[in-house]
């Protein structure tokens, strides 16, 4: 029979460290115990533990029945002793005297790194307090890498050390951003994905929003990428996007980088993330002029009220609601599509921030739509 000593790491949770009883997965793609992660949401924490990204609302745990079934099981068989792992410290030194190894032995010492320093911050802190880091990003800017292997390796254990805000400041000042710039508007494979990722999670620090934003090509990778990249890569840009935009000075940029009708037409086509940067550029008088030369908007953000997820529907009222706000034009369009009488529907909604936006925008539309 194991002791709990030798259950594998992914049978226990990460945030109770005890092996699984209810293992459930989260919309990132990670299991969680489910006592544990239903105490981290009614925390109101509506963010990944482990990536600290936004999760969707509502939030869905599903049952992970294999994984159940694997840690049932487990002490009904006998298991060879536990793999042990190279010595971090080893690895470490092995990352920064990487420029003259082989490819396949950078490959490897990047992949061994990363699933070590996933979840264990005191391999990250060591990472960092190397100097590792620009090993790391040698190896992202690698010439020895024509089908972007490594540079994909290197971008996911960037994100990893992001992870502790602690890091994400020194990571900026490091020259983290312009290799990740770089890697969003010509990496390889998955690369561009996980860079708008890296960036994402640099900029949950305050500072850094300001950081990324100002630098050069940063915002209009991000743009590029949500125009012409595939679906998880659109996903990942618009998520930096609206991280991003969360700093006022940002959605200027955003806008004058000519996002909006990329966003709009990702909107149209399902990325509800799009609709929530929208929602925010909305909030700046460059975001609602750009908007308003669209005529075809307003039915774009009817079709969210109708079919989109609560939170889409939230930032679909909000767009709404400060367009008509500004505007006598973009009011009498609203009314006139029968945004009233959605929002009227909306009010008996079992999301409370769905009912507050809709009757907010009530009272923009009602005294319009007496008048007509």
């Amino acid at each position: 029979m194991a002791t709990p000593n030798q259950f594998p790491d992914d049978f226990r949770c990460p945030i109770s460290l005890e092996i699984m009883s209810d293992p459930v997965i989260l919309s990132s793609g990670h299991t969680f115990d489910r006592s544990s992660i239903q105490r981290w949401l009614d925390s109101g924490h509506r963010t990944c533990p482990i990536t600290k990204l936004p999760i969707s609302d509502p939030v869905f745990l599903i049952p992970n029945h294999a994984l159940r079934s694997l840690i049932s099981n487990y002490t009904l068989v006998s298991f060879p002793k536990p793999l042990s792992y190279p010595d971090p410290q080893s690895l470490i030194q092995t990352l920064i005297a990487s420029s003259s190894s082989p490819l396949d032995s950078k490959l490897n010492t990047l992949d061994q790194l990363s699933k070590l320093s996933k979840r264990d911050s005191a391999i990250r802190r060591k990472l960092i307090e190397s100097g590792a880091v620009s090993a790391v990003l040698n190896c992202v800017n690698s010439d020895d890498d024509s089908a972007g292997g490594l540079q994909e390796k290197a971008l996911h254990l960037l994100l990893n050390l992001s992870l502790d805000d602690d890091n994400k400041v020194g990571l900026v000042a490091e020259g983290v951003v312009g290799k990740v710039v770089a890697a969003l508007r010509g990496g390889a494979g998955d690369s561009r994905a996980v860079a708008a990722t890296v960036l994402t999670s640099l900029a949950v620090v305050e500072v850094s929003k300001a950081t990324i934003g100002a630098y050069p090509d940063a915002i209009l990778g991000l743009i590029s990428l949500l125009w012409g990249g595939n679906v998880r890569e659109r996903k990942e840009a618009a998520t930096a996007l609206y991280t991003l935009c969360s700093f006022p000075d940002n959605r200027v940029r955003v806008v004058e980088n000519r996002a909006v009708p990329i966003l709009i037409q990702n909107a149209n086509s399902g990325l509800e993330r799009a609709v929530e940067v929208l929602g925010l550029l909305a909030r700046c008088k460059e975001g609602r002029q750009e908007m308003m030369k669209f005529g075809g908007l307003i039915d774009v953000l009817i079709k969210i009220l109708k079919n989109g997820s609560s939170r889409a529907v939230q930032y679909a009222l909000l767009t709404v609601n400060l367009l008509c706000s500004y505007s006598e034009r973009m009011c009498v369009v609203a009314v006139r599509e029968g945004v009233f009488e959605i929002c009227v529907g909306l009010l008996e909604d079992d999301n409370e921030k769905v009912r507050r936006h809709a009757n907010s925008l009530i009272k923009v539309l009602q005294g319009k739509r007496l008048s007509l």
